[in-house]
C-alpha cells in the first residue's frame, strides 16, 4: 500500500485552495500531492505523520509541507485545522523568483522536508486561521503576507536528513508499505524478518535499505511510533504507566522508561504532569 496521490480541487475565482477541515476525528489517510500545504491545527490533538517522522500535534501546531511529501494527520477526537494548498506557480510562472520574494522562495525550498513553526506569533496564527473565510482577492493578498512573515519566523525541519520528498518510485513504494504496516502494528512485537518480507527483501538488505531511505534504524522508528502512542495515552487516560507501557508495545518497563527519556527528555510521569496542566 502506497500513499494515495491527491489532486486537490481549486474553487472558481482563485488559483489555490483554502478551507477549514473539521471532523469528528482525522482518519489515517497516507497521501501526497503536488501542492504545498500550510496546516494550522485549531482544535483537537492527535498524531502528525510527515515523511517518516511521527509527532504529536495540539492546537497551534503549524506546519508547511513541500510538494509530494507523504503525510497524514490521525486522531480519535473532534479536530479542526485551517488548511491552505497552493502550487509554486499559483501567482504566475516565476513569481517567487522575483528579487523581492527571495525570502519566500527560500522558505518554499526548505519546505521539501517540511517546516515546523514552534514560535509563530499569535497574530500570525490568527491570520492563518481566518484565511478560509476571506474572499478570493483578499485571501490571496493575505496568504502572500503570511508566507512573507513565515519566511522570517524560526522553523525546524519536520523530517530527518535521511528522508527526501518524492524519492524514486521503487524506494517510495517500499517505504510506504513498511510505514503503513508499522503504523498499524507497532504496539505488537515487530520482527525484522516479517517487515523485510513485506517488501521481498532479506533482513540484512532491508536493514541497509531502511537506514539509507529513512535515516534511522527500524528499531529507532518503531520506538518513535510507540513513544508517540504512549504520549497519547498519558495525556488522554488515567491508566498507570505500567499499563501504558504494555499498550504501547513495551513488555519491559525499564526499557520503556529509558526510551521515553531518550525521545522526550522527561520521565513518563513528568510528561503527563506537564501536559495535564
Amino acid at each position: 500500500m502506497k500513499p494515495r496521490y491527491e489532486r486537490p480541487g481549486v474553487p472558481g475565482g482563485t488559483t489555490f485552495t483554502c478551507f477549514t477541515r473539521r471532523e469528528a476525528g482525522f482518519a489515517f489517510a497516507w497521501h501526497f500531492h503536488r501542492e504545498y500545504e500550510l496546516t494550522l491545527i485549531t482544535g483537537g490533538s492527535g498524531t502528525r505523520y510527515v515523511g517518516t517522522t511521527v509527532e504529536r500535534y495540539i492546537p497551534g501546531d503549524l506546519v508547511l509541507l513541500g510538494p509530494e511529501l507523504p503525510h497524514t494527520y490521525a486522531s480519535d477526537e473532534q479536530s479542526e485545522a485551517a488548511v491552505t494548498q497552493f502550487r509554486h506557480d499559483f501567482l504566475g510562472e516565476g513569481f517567487f523568483e522575483l528579487p523581492q520574494f527571495r525570502a519566500v522562495q527560500s522558505l518554499l525550498s526548505r519546505s521539501a522536508r517540511g517546516l515546523y513553526f514552534a514560535d509563530a506569533a499569535p497574530e500570525l496564527h490568527a491570520d492563518i486561521a481566518r484565511l478560509p473565510a476571506l474572499e478570493p482577492a483578499t485571501q490571496t493578498l493575505r496568504l502572500l503576507d503570511v508566507l512573507h512573515r513565515l519566511a522570517d519566523t524560526a522553523s525546524t525541519p519536520v523530517t530527518g536528513p535521511g528522508y527526501a520528498a518524492a524519492p524514486s518510485t521503487a524506494v517510495r513504494d517500499r517505504v510506504d508499505v513498511v510505514c503503513r504496516y508499522l503504523q498499524q502494528a507497532h504496539t505488537e512485537p515487530v520482527l525484522l524478518d516479517d517487515v523485510a518480507g513485506l517488501v521481498h527483501m532479506t533482513p540484512t538488505s532491508f536493514s541497509r535499505f531502511f537506514r539509507r531511505a529513512i535515516g534511522c534504524t527500524l528499531t529507532d522508528y518503531v520506538n518513535q511510533l510507540r513513544i508517540e502512542t504512549a504520549c497519547l495515552l498519558l495525556t488522554t487516560t488515567s491508566l498507570p504507566v505500567t499499563e501504558i507501557a504494555a499498550r504501547s508495545g513495551y513488555r519491559n518497563l525499564a526499557n520503556f522508561n529509558r526510551r521515553f527519556r531518550e525521545l522526550k527528555a522527561l520521565r513518563p510521569t513528568q510528561y503527563r504532569a506537564a501536559h495535564l496542566k
